[in-house]
């Protein structure tokens, strides 16, 4: 006699959180995910569907295989993950399960997902990210990147977190550690009454324009260093 698995009917799709390193499409057009272990090599968008990554013809997740998107029930379970070396520069992403799913003692096994949060942590050097960064490797067709503050992103391609929500589409937010936008409070304040533009929130705006400003200093330390080479070359002739 086969048992068989219960049965569920959930009137609201599950919710679980998991780990993943945000990309970039080559063309700076388009953003996503890839995982951190079975299928990292597959980049996904916010809303997708699995596939077998052994390429056998079977709906994904079927029962005799580990196919499937996977994520887990709690969020600090998934946080823990981060502390990991290899971890280190992944973002927390809270999803919706959909589709057919199995469900495990800490988690889930399931067919589709729609990401609806993306928590971006800290820069490596320890300040609060404004953008994300190329982080130095990739997949084909995609740049991954990773958290960063302004000073850090000098010099590498990147995107502020409201652009990379934007490029991902379908209504994802993304906010830094802690539940809140980036870009509030300090130096980056915008003053009270500046209305959004163009679809971009303040915070957007905050984080653009610190990356301008960064870029804007970079620019200056190299001219910079270019009119005292001039100086130091003395008259020609």
């Amino acid at each position: 006699m086969r048992l068989r698995l219960p049965s569920e009917r959930p009137t609201e799709p599950p919710t679980g959180y998991k780990i993943a390193h945000p990309v970039l499409s080559q063309d700076g057009a388009g953003a996503g995910f890839t995982g951190v272990s079975l299928g990292g090599a597959l980049p996904y968008g916010v809303v997708a569907e699995a596939a077998c990554v052994y390429g056998l013809r079977h709906r994904a997740p079927h029962r005799r295989c580990d196919c499937g998107f996977h994520c887990v029930h709690d969020r600090s379970a998934a946080e823990a993950l981060l502390c990991t070396a290899e971890h280190r520069a992944a973002v927390l992403l809270e999803v919706s399960v959909l589709g057919a799913y199995i469900r495990f003692e800490r988690g889930f096994r399931y067919a589709r997902q729609r990401v609806r949060v993306v928590t971006v942590g800290m820069c490596g050097c320890g300040a609060g990210a404004r953008v994300l960064a190329d982080a130095g490797w990739g997949r084909a067709g995609w740049r991954g990147l990773a958290p960063a503050c302004a000073a850090c992103a000098r010099g590498r391609v990147s995107v502020s977190l409201g652009r990379f929500a934007r490029l991902a589409g379908h209504g994802v937010r993304v906010v830094g550690a802690g539940g809140s936008a980036p870009g509030g409070g300090g130096a980056g304040t915008v003053p009270a009454g500046i209305e959004a533009a163009d679809g971009l929130g303040v915070p957007e705006l905050v984080a653009e324009a610190a990356l301008l400003q960064a870029r804007l200093d970079w620019f200056q330390t190299q001219l910079a260093r270019l009119g005292q080479r001039g100086d130091s070359a003395g008259p020609q002739g």
